[in-house]
């Protein structure tokens, strides 16, 4: 009865009943479990429950079920299995192994001793031999350690080389201030190929297949950026890792945010700062492991190379806006600011950068030795398309800031100042600040920068020639004080002037109406003056036109009796003489009473015989010498019938009427 009831044993809900067989076969060789009868650990455990095994044949242990809590991961150490190949720091895996519950199944299908490659996820509750294998969690290890120094640290973590956080699920999240990823270093695998630093899966043999059709170079990038870890869970089945292809060491593929099982033993991480490209700038990737290097920046370019995505070098293509989970260990990005940069060179940095942090005002002399301090600001612009170049040539753009521009900045400043007096150098600021930025254009298109505005902002005058330059300028204002009162007092005076006349503008009004009065009677006068000489003018023209034409006309009856006379003259003086003829005209012309012959008071003289002499007696001598040529009147005092007729018109047969020439 005693025996029968040592016999029974109670198994808990969470437990496992250990047998130890005390009598029977010895086991063979190292096996440390009895799977057929022999004395020694059974292989077979006792379930929850009321169990019977004879006593004092058989002794039971209970030991707790494998229970992994959340939030921790189990690591599984085989005890029992075939040896590991040497190199090899864990065992083989098979599906048939599933979760290790079947102790026959693991060793029959060549289950292997050692660390296990798949963990225990969290949540886990395992039957598992506590013999055959241990299982190590944040918060304790289950099983039964065989080996003394194995027994020793079962109770401590840190007997296994890892720490309670190792054992924690691995978690990649952002971080409070920065995204990030996770490098992963993998402890067991081959070498890599090629002497390369890092491992990716299939090497780099797709890009060279991207090469040999052509590919543009955002495809290469875009095969580069993309991860393979899907092949292998990323990591968590380190089986498959291996059966890819997977090397020790690091790896090219970064873990994404996410939680991971991940073994300790096999896999470490790291949280790194992901590559994050901002509006306004590019990222130049530098590669330090991929395909050999091929420059593609010619001969001319003598700063380094230049390659094609997937080379190792410096990628001629820059990566632009967004974020990439890319190893910081094999490619080394350098953001370069595509937007317009602005450096200070002034005890103040910029806000947008700190790439001016080690600048400070440029001090320099003039030539009479006055040292000055100048606040200068430089704005430069990188081209996207040049930023490999760029960063190539210099290096970082810290250094493009420090060891460049600096260096050829100050020195321009410190040059110009110390060729110019100190106040023509203040006068022609602009004209130097004009010329600097000539020169440090010139200077940083060297480097395929540009740049776009050189700007004095402050100087900074030494004391004495800032107390000259006061009184000059105190005298200037005081010049420009007296020239101001001046034209006040000029304003004063024509101010005045309009006063007076804006006092007199109804006197002013007046008179002006009355000159214009007057004026329109000018007007009117001289309009009606000249229409009167008009009329004057028009009817003397043709009074003139009337009286030419009359004119024309008794001039040619003139003519005409003229020349009538003129023949009866002619016949006159055929017939009389000329001395006959004239004495004819003379009487004809006293007849008709166009000659006075005989004046009012008549003078005149006798000679010695008592004869009258003069004028009268003159002509009475002429009528009787007249009268005694041949048909002339005769001794009786009548005319001869023949030659004078009684005619009236016979006064105008004597000829043309002369007017005689009477002496006055």
């Amino acid at each position: 009865m005693v025996i029968a009831f040592a016999s029974l044993r109670f198994i808990g809900a969470a437990e496992v009943g250990l047998v130890n067989k005390r009598l029977g076969q010895r086991l063979r060789g190292d096996q440390a479990i009895a799977f057929e009868g022999e004395a020694g650990y059974q292989a077979r455990l006792l379930m929850p429950g009321l169990r019977f095994k004879l006593w004092p044949v058989f002794s039971v242990t209970k030991h707790p079920w494998v229970q992994v809590s959340p939030g921790e991961i189990g690591v599984v150490i085989s005890q029992l299995g075939a040896p590991l190949p040497i190199g090899a720091k864990s065992a083989e895996y098979k599906e048939v192994f599933a979760n290790f519950t079947d102790l026959d199944v693991f060793l029959r299908e060549g289950g292997q001793k050692g660390i296990q490659r798949p963990v225990l996820p969290p949540g886990s509750l395992l039957p598992l031999h506590p013999l055959a294998f241990l299982v190590l969690t944040a918060s304790r290890v289950y099983g039964v350690p065989i080996s003394r120094g194995a027994r020793k640290a079962a109770s401590a973590l840190e007997g296994f080389g890892i720490g309670p956080a190792q054992l924690q699920v691995t978690f990649v999240a952002p971080q409070a201030d920065q995204d990030v990823v996770a490098v992963v270093t993998t402890l067991e695998g081959y070498a890599p190929d090629g002497g390369d630093i890092a491992s990716r899966l299939g090497g780099f043999q797709d890009i060279a297949a991207l090469e040999a059709r052509e590919a543009p170079d955002a495809e290469k990038m875009e095969a580069i950026l993309s991860s393979k870890n899907g092949l292998h869970n990323n990591y968590q089945d380190y089986q498959a890792f291996l059966e890819n292809g997977g090397r020790i060491g690091l790896q090219h593929d970064p873990l994404l945010y996410g939680s991971y099982l991940l073994n300790p033993f096999l896999v470490r991480v790291e949280l790194v700062p992901m590559l994050v490209v901002r509006q306004g700038e590019v990222a130049v990737v530098k590669a330090y492991v991929g395909l050999p290097t091929v420059d593609t920046s010619g001969e001319e370019f003598k700063f380094g190379s230049i390659v094609r995505p997937g080379h190792r070098g410096i990628w001629n293509e820059p990566l632009r806006t967004g974020k990439y989970a890319i190893n910081p260990r094999l490619y080394a990005a350098e953001i370069v600011p595509t937007s317009i940069l602005t450096l200070n060179w002034a005890n103040e940095t910029s806000t947008a950068h700190n790439l001016d942090a080690a600048l400070s005002p440029i001090d320099g002399k003039s030539r009479e030795g006055f040292v000055f301090g100048i606040d200068l600001q430089v704005q430069i612009h990188v081209p996207d398309s040049n930023a490999p170049k760029v960063i190539s040539m210099v290096g970082t753009m810290q250094n493009l800031v420090n060891e460049v521009l600096q260096s050829a900045v100050g020195n321009y400043f410190r040059n110009a100042l110390q060729q110019l007096p100190a106040v023509q150098f203040i006068e022609t600021r602009d004209i130097v600040q004009e010329r600097a930025q000539q020169y440090i254009t010139g200077y940083l298109s060297k480097y395929d920068v540009e740049t776009r505005g050189v700007y004095v902002q402050d100087v900074i005058f030494p004391p004495e020639l800032v107390a000259v330059l006061t009184e000059r300028e105190i005298a200037n204002q005081e010049r420009v004080t007296f020239e101001e009162q001046q034209r006040a007092q000029a304003v004063r005076v024509d101010l005045e002037r309009v006063r007076g006349t804006a006092d007199m503008q109804k006197e002013l009004a007046k008179a002006t109406v009355n000159v214009d009065i007057q004026k329109a009677g000018a007007a009117a006068r001289s309009a009606q003056a000249e229409g009167e000489a008009t009329f004057v003018r028009l009817t003397g023209q043709a009074e003139a036109d009337r009286r030419r034409a009359i004119g024309l006309a008794q001039a040619k009856a003139i003519e005409a009796l003229g020349l009538a006379k003129a023949a009866g003259y002619e016949a006159q003086v055929s017939a009389l003489g000329q001395s006959a003829t004239a004495a004819v005209a003379v009487a004809g012309a006293v007849a008709d009473g166009h000659v006075k012959i005989v004046p009012d008071v008549l003078v005149g003289s006798a000679d010695a015989t008592g004869a009258f002499t003069g004028l009268a007696a003159t002509m009475t001598g002429a009528l009787r010498t007249w009268g005694s040529g041949p048909g002339r009147p005769t001794a009786s005092g009548g005319p001869d019938a023949s030659d004078v007729s009684n005619d009236s018109d016979a006064s105008d047969a004597v000829g043309p009427e002369v007017e005689p020439v009477v002496p006055a």
